[in-house]
Parts: structure tokens; sequence; C-alpha cells
């Protein structure tokens, strides 16, 4: 058996599991969705965003890319952020990163042959890993420094979000966050204070962080 063929067989079981339960169940998930979270977050595997929150489907709108960037240029994220905000009015935005990330990782390590559009687009993470050069290289290995990268990207992407038009003139105030999903522990930590979007203060809040 494939791997695929036995996600197709997992989810026979769980939905005949979740019928069982509750036979209106996917009637009401085909009629609306009203999520009150979007969660950016990393590709990694490793980091499922029901699993870790426990959450069940229709209650959280997701993009993830890889190392959890927010980019203004990038239409992807634009275009999750704006339904987001304009259709759903979601109440909070979730930036999650994660200690152990490939990708922050590899910003700490020459470019690698062979994957050009991975190497441009954690760009941004070397750059950021230079403005902490000094606090970074305090740190004892190359993971700890990963994982200290990996928080303050978290912050850094929460601030670009602040300084995004879309996000700062939504229709209500969203909360903004920043957490870290700890790996080794299995646990999510906030690694910035949560902010408005259309908090004046927003800058000095998150600078104390990052």
């Amino acid at each position: 058996m494939t791997y695929p063929q036995r996600m197709l067989l997992e989810n026979l079981a769980w939905a005949e599991e979740i019928f069982r339960q509750d036979t209106h169940y996917f009637y009401r998930l085909t009629q609306t969705q009203q999520p009150k979270v979007l969660w950016i977050g990393c590709s990694d595997s490793r980091v499922p965003v029901e699993n870790i929150t426990g959450a069940r489907p229709g209650e959280i709108f997701v993009h993830r890319n890889i190392a959890n960037l927010v980019a203004a240029e990038d239409e992807n994220l634009a275009s999750v952020l704006e339904y987001a905000i304009v259709v759903l009015r979601v109440q909070h935005i979730i930036v999650c990163g994660h200690h152990c990330c490939g990708g922050v990782g590899a910003a700490l390590r020459p470019p690698v042959a062979g994957i050009p559009r991975v190497n441009r687009r954690i760009e941004k993470i070397r750059t950021l890993s230079r403005a902490h050069a000094w606090e970074l290289s305090g740190l004892a290995d190359l993971d700890a420094r990963t994982d200290r990268l990996a928080e303050l990207s978290v912050a850094a992407q929460v601030r670009h979000l602040q300084e995004m038009p879309l996000v700062r003139d939504a229709p209500t105030p969203i909360q903004l966050h920043g957490w870290i999903f700890s790996m080794g522990r299995g646990r999510l930590e906030p690694v910035t204070p949560s902010v408005w979007s259309n908090d004046a203060q927003r800058a000095d809040a998150l600078c104390a962080v990052a």
C-alpha cells in the first residue's frame, strides 16, 4: 500500500467516525465558515495546525509557507489576508514559527546549490540574522542560534503585518500575535506581546522583543 492510499483509508475511517458521532456535522461544514483566526505558519510537516491547537475544521483559516514569512510582495499571502480580513472578518492573526526550523537554519549557513527559489526566499532571514549577529554569536551552538533566530523572525513578521495597509486599515481592528512552537516540548508560546492592527504604539511594543 502506498502512503497516499493509506491516507485515503485513514480519511474514510475519520469521516465514518465523525458521522457516527454527529450525523449533521458535514452538512454544517458545507454551509459556511466563520473562523476567528488566520494562522500564518511554516510549511514544515511537523507543525500541523489543527493537531497542535486542538482545532476542528472551520475554526482556523490557514496560510503556510517556508519559514512563515510575511512579505508585501507575496501575492499568495496578500490574497489570503484580503479574504480573511474583508470577507471572513477574522478577529486574530497569529504568526507562528517553530524551533528546529529548516528554513531559518539554512539562513545561518551558506546558500545550498540546486534550490535557488528557497535561497531567495530566506534572504530576508539572512538579513535579519546579520542585524542580530551580536546576540546570535553569543549562543552556544547552531541549534540555539536557529531557535533564537526563529523567534526574532516571528517578531519581524508581526511588524511586517502591521505595516501593511490591508492590515492597518482593516474594517475592524485585528489582534496580532507572534508565537513559537517548541517542537521538543510540544508547546506553543508567545514571543511577542499581542498588539492591535491599528495600535499607534505597535512599533515600540515589537521592537522591544526583536
